[in-house]
């Protein structure tokens, strides 16, 4: 996600520069697969599993169908924009060169392999498939860590590490379902990576958010610096990652609601300190901001859910999944892909389409099933919803990412 900063605010050099012959340049950066695996792995997810609801006959594979669809939901869709930001991230803030080529294909077979592996109809046992699954972001890892090392910044630390408890969550999950433990581990596994994706929503969209706010704002004659409020944006990444440490050790409980109830206040506070508002007539913009606006509202929603047990609010994860998650990483994967291409930091009509349906998915979801005694409606509402967003996105980016940079710079 800072990724996108700098060369994402850079103006343009499309405009007005001479005609270069358009190549085949998937593997010329490494946003580029993974963005566009993102963008694929995410409605085929829902497709498989709303077609499981409607009855239609879907084979069986390593995993269970429910299991399947929450595993690759966070390990395909939001694994593949993790490794995408790692990889357009490390070299920027290492001053290094991106990664492409041989190692960039070798990373993308590897990660494939472990989504082919637990694909329902797939043959292997899951004994076999889970290592092949559990492969892609320890390569990832071990690929960015040379020029992490050499850095020599010790800050530059913490998104990888954050990673790896994503990581750890992973291997929780896998590892219950292979049968390697005695204890069920699968559903702290499935919140530990989910919360270790929100702090990670809230260490980098904390860097970036406040900057393009100030970057777009100055280019509109109306500069304005986030309000100061000492101490909130530290203790708002800590209490996130409270978050994650009481889910782990005491789930589901008093505990878990309180914390989750002091996040969403210091995230709220943190949040109304950039200027939103001034940025409604920039998509581009606004979406980052609505995406962590989706942080508090998850974790408010959460809090009410374990300290009072309203119906409503039972399908919390939903508002933390597919909406925090999922809406900043199609902000992200947007935003950076077209500076990283050398475009125009403006949104297409259609992308600004699905900043609204993605978000209008994860309310339906979240909340459609308390206001209707039909169990298959908000969920069909919700799944076109977010199939729409993703073919939007794919639709605009995929022939971005496909194709050389239409400035003929290399990357």
């Amino acid at each position: 996600m800072h990724a996108a900063r700098g060369a994402a605010d850079r103006p343009s050099a499309v405009s007005g520069a001479r005609k270069t012959r358009t190549t085949f340049a998937l593997f010329a950066y490494g946003f580029r697969p993974f963005f566009l695996l993102a963008g694929i792995w995410a409605p085929l997810g829902v497709v498989v599993w709303v077609a499981t609801l409607a009855g239609l006959p879907v084979p069986d594979g390593p995993l269970p169908m429910l299991r399947w669809h929450a595993h690759e939901m966070l390990m395909g869709f939001v694994g593949a924009a993790i490794i995408g930001f790692l990889l357009t991230a490390v070299p920027n803030w290492t001053g290094r060169a991106g990664f492409a080529g041989g190692p960039l294909v070798a990373l993308v077979a590897l990660f494939l392999a472990g989504r082919v592996a637990l694909l329902p109809g797939s043959p292997l046992p899951i004994g076999i498939a889970a290592p092949i699954a559990l492969a892609g972001l320890p390569g990832t890892l071990l690929l960015v860590l040379p020029g992490l090392v050499k850095a020599g910044k010790a800050r530059l630390f913490g998104p990888p590490l954050i990673v790896l408890g994503f990581w750890v969550g992973d291997l929780l999950m896998l590892g219950d379902a292979a049968g390697c433990w005695a204890a069920d581990t699968w559903r702290l596994g499935q919140f530990l990576s989910l919360n270790m994706a929100l702090v990670l929503v809230g260490v980098i969209g904390g860097r970036i958010i406040p900057s393009f706010t100030l970057n777009a704002l100055r280019k509109t004659g109306r500069p304005a610096e986030p309000r100061p409020l000492p101490g909130v944006d530290r203790a708002a990444v800590l209490s996130l990652i409270a978050v994650a440490v009481v889910d782990l050790v005491a789930p589901n409980g008093m505990a878990a609601g309180v914390v989750a109830a002091l996040a969403a206040v210091l995230v709220a506070l943190r949040l109304s300190r950039w200027h939103g508002l001034r940025t409604l007539g920039q998509p581009i913009v606004w979406v980052l901001h609505l995406g962590y606006a989706f942080v508090p509202l998850a974790l408010a929603t959460k809090a009410v859910w374990l300290l009072a047990g309203p119906a409503w609010a039972m399908h919390w994860p939903h508002l933390q999944g597919a909406g925090a998650l999922a809406l900043m990483i199609l902000a992200v994967m947007t935003r950076a892909a077209l500076g990283h291409t050398g475009r125009d930091m403006v949104a297409a009509p259609a992308i600004a389409t699905a900043y609204v349906l993605l978000p209008l998915a994860a309310l339906a979801r979240a909340f459609g099933p308390s206001l209707t005694e039909d169990a298959l409606l908000p969920l069909a509402v919700a799944g076109t919803l977010w199939l729409a967003t993703f073919i939007l996105f794919l639709a605009v980016y995929a022939p971005m990412l496909l194709r050389s940079r239409p400035d003929g710079k290399p990357g």
